[in-house]
């Protein structure tokens, strides 16, 4: 089995074993999917084919919000006209429409068990006496919409074997329009082994030729890969089993659905089922972290208890305007999770305005402190961030720790945002080594000098682009969009690119560097059997650097990408004129034995204890004193034109020592002085650097050891502008 198929599949196959063992699936609507088949419909490959383009029928843009009875009612006799048209008022009065909720929905047993003899279905009247589309008429009054249901075979999934719309799927579309439907939720029951994108596909050709605007929910249990398909097909599917009211089966439900984030988009939304909050079966705790869940993964949010009958508390937690604005946030992502560990799960959801959404839970049976921090959650680079506690209100500041106090089964949960983004110091920068301002990342979080490796953070490797091993970079998963906050200040960004070695010769990607909303370089598609290529762009004005990487089109399976070794120039080099080295500041200096000294020579291991530089009898005023293996790097920010330096080994060592000064416009070598010893005069060094981002003075030991190898730079002028 393929590489990543097999991992994904297995991280999946461990949760689904565990939801399985505890999860009771009710009877009724999609009570034909047992847990035994839950655990099988999770056990094939994932990312198999590319995420579908959204069905474009310009509804649930933002995922639905409403009622559905079947979590509270079943098939019970309560189910009736009247208790769905006191939904209706109750939305009004409640203020639950003003919230967002909008659609008001039947589930299962609404129709009599036969069509009639035009093969219609027909309402039960002893539910429903004045018909369904009265029904939908007294909702639609309300300024709210109506949803009815059906399943994809023969007949519905409860026992009593209502028609199904298998075969039927034009005909019932166009009676469900004439009655005003504005949302149709399918089931998967009595299917008789038709093909399950064929069934579905069928019924969303029907409802879109009634020309009617119908909300299209596939509810198949995710047994055949929904994400894969239904985006273009309806607006929302059923990611797993059914839930119920309980701890254990609200929150493996929620694992199960976690894995999906990158399918999630407008208009086309994993469904994890209804909300179970005020059915009694769990504490107000643990609703607010089912609510928070659900709102964090954008989920469709349908209300599944009696809303008749609810107290303040379950009122209070289902008209959060917090937390239902970061599931209905028009960004369209579905929140990842960020870190995961001993029962501590940490997600991220980006929003459109720059802010991030964060929950913190606590899966343990006791209190816990869950933390993380603002880089962590993908919207490092500001100095402060302001934090706004979703359900206690309360408000407060940090430089980017993120921490609370949970309680058992608990979920905080903060709108974090940013202050004012910092920009990148003065220098030649590694982008693994700034904050970025926001990240987002198919497959786990981006990892910073390793490659993606698999969803937990920190499991990668080595970045490896074609045998070539890089110590710094970036390793993403397809598609995936990192920016950065260059604020105008940087110049040249150098980057390799290329699909890492851990996925062999699989995997397919394009990278592309924007500056603002400019495309500047563009790698073409890169495969695994492709060597890293060399990008390089222009930054220069830009306030924003993005860093996408995309499927190239044949999806995102074995999508490893790699941005290796990128480094980025910023700000401006020395002013324009003759510098002495020794006058500036380096951006790092590396000396075998001791510092490296200014205007003195290596001496011994002390600072300061070096000499007038001195070779061959001539004494220098200005310089820099080192001892090979050494390595001094200034920054020019391309501004500088030459160098030159008389360089020796200093005559304190005598005749000994043995070294080679090496002279680097970036990564070009751009002067040379061969082997010299104590027994030589200086040798005059010029090197052209236009052009070039650092200067690097390399003095290496001449390859017969390091022994007495006190070398001077002696002398060096840096001409610019």
């Amino acid at each position: 089995m393929p590489h990543e198929r097999h991992t994904k599949t297995h991280h999946l196959r461990q949760r689904l074993a565990a939801s399985a063992a505890s999860l009771t699936l009710v009877a009724g609507a999609g009570a034909g999917l047992t847990a035994l088949a839950a655990t099988a419909a999770v056990t094939a490959q994932i990312a198999a084919a590319p995420p579908a383009a959204a069905l474009d029928n310009g509804l649930a843009l933002t995922p639905q919000m409403g009622f559905n009875n079947w979590n509270s009612t079943g098939c019970g006799s309560q189910f009736n006209e009247a208790m769905v048209k006191g939904i209706a008022d109750l939305f009004v009065s409640q203020g639950l429409k003003a919230a967002g909720y909008t659609y008001v929905n039947l589930d299962d047993c609404w129709a009599l068990p036969s069509r009639d003899a035009s093969g219609n279905l027909v309402a039960d009247p002893a539910r429903f006496p004045d018909g369904i589309k009265n029904v939908a008429d007294y909702v639609h009054s309300k300024g709210l919409k109506f949803g009815l249901y059906s399943s994809a075979g023969t007949k519905t999934c409860n026992s009593a074997g209502f028609p199904g719309g298998l075969g039927h799927e034009q005909q019932d579309a166009n009676l469900w329009a004439s009655w005003g439907v504005d949302y149709l939720k399918y089931d998967n029951c009595n299917n008789n082994n038709v093909d399950a994108q064929q069934r579905y596909k069928a019924m969303g050709d029907a409802l879109k030729a009634t020309g009617r605007p119908i909300l299209y929910s596939i509810c198949e249990w995710g047994s055949n890969q929904p994400w894969n398909w239904a985006p273009a097909v309806g607006n929302s599917w059923r990611t797993t089993g059914d839930i119920s009211d309980s701890w254990s089966s609200m929150i493996n439900i929620a694992h199960q659905n976690q894995q999906l984030a990158p399918y999630a988009k407008p208009g086309a939304w994993n469904d994890p089922d209804m909300l179970e909050v005020g059915n009694g079966g769990m504490t107000d705790t643990e609703y607010r972290t089912h609510f928070s869940l659900w709102s964090e993964m954008a989920s469709p949010l349908l209300i599944g208890s009696d809303i008749r009958t609810a107290s303040a508390a379950t009122l209070t937690i289902l008209k959060n305007a917090d937390v239902i604005a970061v599931d209905q946030d028009p960004l369209g992502k579905q929140g990842s999770v960020v870190s995961s560990s001993g029962g501590l799960v940490v997600m991220s959801k980006p929003l459109a305005n720059g802010d991030r959404a964060v929950t913190l839970t606590n899966e343990n049976a006791s209190a816990q402190t869950v933390s993380t921090t603002a880089q962590a959650v993908g919207v490092g680079g500001a100095s402060s961030y302001a934090l706004k506690d979703l359900w206690s209100k309360a408000t407060s500041s940090t430089s980017g720790a993120i921490s609370g106090s949970v309680p058992a089964h608990g979920t905080v949960m903060f709108r974090v945002t940013p202050g004012s983004p910092v920009p990148p110091p003065t220098g030649l920068n590694e982008l693994s080594d700034l904050s970025w301002t926001s990240a987002v990342n198919a497959w786990g979080p981006v990892e910073r000098d390793h490659s993606n490796g698999e969803q937990a953070a920190g499991d990668g490797k080595t970045i490896t682009i074609g045998g070539t091993t890089y110590a710094k970079g970036l390793g993403v998963h397809a598609p995936s969009d990192i920016s950065y906050y260059v604020g105008g200040l940087c110049g040249k960004l150098t980057v390799d690119v290329g699909v890492d070695d851990e996925v062999g010769s699989n995997g397919s990607v394009d990278f592309q560097i924007y500056r603002d909303s400019t495309l500047v370089a563009d790698s073409g598609t890169r495969t695994g059997n492709d060597a890293a290529a060399r990008l390089t762009a222009d930054l220069t004005g830009g306030t924003t650097l993005r860093l996408v990487v995309t499927d190239a089109g044949d999806g995102m399976n074995y999508d490893h990408a790699d941005w290796a070794d990128p480094k980025m120039a910023c700000g401006k080099g020395p002013s324009a004129g003759a510098h002495a080295l020794s006058d500036l500041n380096w951006s790092s200096a590396v000396s075998g034995w001791g510092p490296v000294e200014r205007d003195h020579s290596n001496g011994e291991q002390a600072a300061g204890d070096g000499k007038t530089i001195t070779i061959g009898g001539t004494t220098y005023a200005k310089g820099l004193g080192v001892h090979a293996a050494s390595t001094v790097v200034y920054y020019l920010g391309g501004g500088c034109s030459s160098v030159t330096a008389d360089v020796g080994v200093d005559d304190e060592v005598g005749s000994k020592g043995s070294v080679d000064f090496q002279i680097y416009r970036d990564s070009a070598l751009v002067a040379d002085s061969g082997v010299v010893t104590g027994s030589d005069t200086a040798r005059h060094l010029t090197a052209a650097l236009s052009g070039g981002t650092e200067l690097r003075l390399v003095v290496t030991d001449g390859g017969n050891g390091n022994d007495s190898d006190h070398a001077d730079w002696a002398g060096p002028v840096l001409t610019c502008g």
